[in-house]
């Protein structure tokens, strides 16, 4: 039996690390460099939720489009065209936002392209949430969303304004981003402050080699093994070893 009020990730180890899974209803951060398995983990929680758990799940792209992922998670196994079919799963491809012109009329108001960019990824969302009564939301990567915004003050402005319509929604949320740098030189990025949970994954080096380690930052409403612990990304997704130290 899962926790009625845990929403499990289908990561192996990584459940164990957060008591039993995510806090259902929390928006949580996952950073990583690139390749640290981001993606395949959001996949996981997804995939997971929708076909052990009975919990909708939508995908949010910045990155790549349908096709790619799709045959990139057929490769682990994760059928999420047959999920699409099914009316479980939606996938939003926002990644034309970038494209979009410098100004952009509403009506008979003129808005920034960054004001819209925003504007239309909350509705987007909203949208196919309800359209399938999602339970759970995947936003891959806001580092996309957020370079629009420069000034420091606008990003805190409108990561704040994401983060609480995500929670409005009621479903348990992952938002990738990248990862600045590791181990010592790490500085914390104002994001982390703002959700409700922080997953690290990160490339270190243990000894004389270097091994993937992923760390529990935070998670609010749930006690946590913070220790890092040693990861891998198989055939049927992302492991991890909870009874393994790293240091």
């Amino acid at each position: 039996m899962f926790p009625a009020d845990r929403a499990i990730t289908g990561v192996r180890g990584l459940d164990e690390m957060l008591g039993g899974g995510i806090p259902k209803g929390r928006v949580v951060l996952i950073l990583g460099s690139p390749g640290s398995g981001k993606t395949i983990l959001c996949a996981q929680f997804l995939y997971t939720g929708i076909v052990d758990c009975g919990e909708n799940g939508v995908y949010v792209s910045f990155d790549e489009g349908k096709p790619q992922f799709y045959r990139e998670m057929a490769k682990l196994g994760w059928d999420f065209a047959a999920l699409e079919r099914a009316g479980k799963f939606a996938f939003v491809d926002a990644s034309p936002i970038r494209s979009l012109p410098g100004e952009v009329k509403i009506g008979g108001m003129t808005i920034g392209k960054r004001d819209f960019s925003l504007l239309s990824v909350i509705q987007a969302i909203r949208n196919h949430s309800a359209s399938i009564s999602a339970q759970r939301i995947v936003l891959d990567s806001m580092s996309q969303l957020t370079f629009q915004y420069p000034d420091p003050v606008e990003r805190r402005t409108a990561v704040l304004d994401l983060i609480d319509a995500l929670a409005d929604l009621g479903a348990t949320c992952l938002l990738t981003s990248e990862l600045v740098a590791v181990g010592m030189r790490r500085k914390m990025q104002f994001e982390e402050y703002l959700v409700h949970g922080v997953i690290i994954l990160q490339t270190m080096r243990v000894g004389k080699a270097y091994g993937r380690v992923i760390q529990v930052e935070k998670m609010r409403e749930t006690a946590i093994d913070e220790q890092p612990r040693p990861y891998q990304i198989t055939e049927r997704g992302i492991e991890v070893y909870p009874r393994e130290t790293v240091f």
